[in-house]
């Protein structure tokens, strides 16, 4: 699957996207892909908060669409986009 950062969440993650591979052998929820990913980048870039943080207070589409419940199956070919919050108007 595809994970896209935005903002803070990119900083977090010192990366704008990259690919995760999920195993195909049981279904994966957008919990477990937090959990991945947070395990994935432990240590945030330089200033930057940790991206298990960012991402306890982001939002998340899943293939385009809002994604509020963490239980929600994820497709291994999906595409994730992480969106903190953003701040200004």
């Amino acid at each position: 699957m595809l994970i896209r950062y935005f903002a803070a969440a990119r900083a977090a993650a010192g990366t704008d996207a990259e690919t995760l591979e999920v195993p195909d052998d049981r279904p994966c929820t957008r919990r477990d892909v937090e959990n991945l990913l947070a395990r994935a980048h432990p240590e945030p870039p330089p200033g930057q908060p940790p991206l298990a943080q960012v991402l306890a207070r982001s939002s998340f589409l899943l293939d385009g669409v809002a994604c509020p419940d963490p239980d929600t199956p994820v497709p291994s070919g999906a595409v994730l986009d992480v969106l903190p919050p953003f701040s200004g108007g």
